[in-house]
């Protein structure tokens, strides 16, 4: 088999079936109906993996999504007529992307539409787990509140605070300035720093070392994707280094963190709270994570936006039609990079 990124592109002489996993907006669906030859999964379960398998033995292009698991031994059951996998979605860690260059697959995601409404979720959990805002929203709601005092509910102060942002990407960028209006002082660990010009527009500075960020931050945001090299890459020895009474804020991956030694230092009380929107076995929750009373639990929402769903299907079609025309398509995932 050839290598996606090198394969010359051919153009698809029939119209192509294309098989959608979930359920997507209508619009995007009906827009994709029109098309192509668009199976579509109304019902909006997962599919299983048999039912992939099939999927992908019957169709010119799969339209996953992170809740399916493309790996290896699914690629090798794929059909012939399986060019294309054009994810929904800007992650890609669901695909085993080098099993798919092997089969001459191209492979193609939807960068950049999530990257504020990801941000904006961050926020929240970096405003919200401080100033405890899990336990204020419980308090009214189970009747318990018996009024202002001066001593209830204390949290901590955004202001000169250091925010240790953990990937500096799209979204860690988008964070980063976001941050700057509530007060926060930047740090980040990325793989290599950022330009000089965009750490003085952010006013954030590198820490070359993970563990140096860890041990000074007071809030810790996680950025970056989850691969062989960032899976558990905090893990107890790292949470123990985290400074006293500090919160995790995760709105990436679940694989990225050691639950279980999040939850031990939570309960602790080394770790004054933490906002999560991942987790490592989704749907399924820690329920020790929802008993704690410091912990903000989301449901993987960080995306969950009208306009982004929208923008993302809208980014899946406008692949589709390039590979389809024998063009590159615009957001060609290319395995091997940086």
């Amino acid at each position: 088999m050839t290598d996606a990124s090198q394969a010359p592109t051919k153009r698809i002489e029939h119209t192509p079936r294309v098989v959608v996993t979930r359920h997507l907006l209508p619009e995007v669906e009906q827009r994709m109906s029109e098309l192509y030859d668009t199976v579509l999964n109304t019902g909006d379960t997962p599919l299983s993996r048999d039912e992939l398998a099939a999927a992908m033995r019957d169709c010119d292009v799969l339209v996953p999504t992170v809740t399916d698991r493309i790996d290896a031994e699914l690629l090798e059951q794929a059909g012939e007529r399986l060019g294309l996998i054009a994810s929904f979605g800007a992650g890609t860690d669901h695909i085993d992307l080098d099993a798919a260059s092997k089969r001459g697959l191209m492979v193609t995601n939807t960068p950049g539409v999530f990257t504020d409404d990801t941000a904006d979720l961050a926020m929240a959990g970096i405003i919200g787990v401080p100033r405890r805002i899990r336990e204020g929203v419980e308090l009214i709601r189970t009747g318990q509140w018996s009024g202002w005092t001066p001593t209830a509910l204390l949290g901590r102060k955004l202001a000169g605070k250091v925010l240790g942002i953990v990937g500096m990407g799209r979204i860690g960028q988008a964070v980063a300035h976001r941050a700057r209006a509530f007060g926060l002082e930047i740090a980040y660990h990325n793989r290599k720093p950022l330009p000089e010009a965009a750490e003085r527009m952010l006013a954030a500075r590198y820490v070359a070392e993970l563990d140096d960020l860890l041990a000074e931050a007071d809030i810790v945001s996680l950025h970056c994707p989850a691969s062989e090299q960032t899976r558990g890459i905090l893990d107890a020895r790292r949470i123990r280094l985290m400074k006293p009474g500090s919160c995790l804020i995760n709105t990436a991956r679940g694989d990225l963190v050691d639950y279980e030694a999040l939850i031990e230092a939570l309960e602790s009380g080394h770790l004054g709270g933490a906002g999560l929107d991942v987790y490592p076995d989704e749907p399924s929750v820690d329920p020790r994570l929802l008993k704690s009373p410091n912990v903000m639990t989301l449901p993987h929402i960080g995306s969950a936006t009208q306009e982004g769903r929208e923008d993302s299907g809208l980014k899946v079609i406008a692949n589709i039609r390039m590979w389809a025309d024998g063009h590159r398509p615009p957001d060609q995932v290319l395995t091997g990079l940086a």
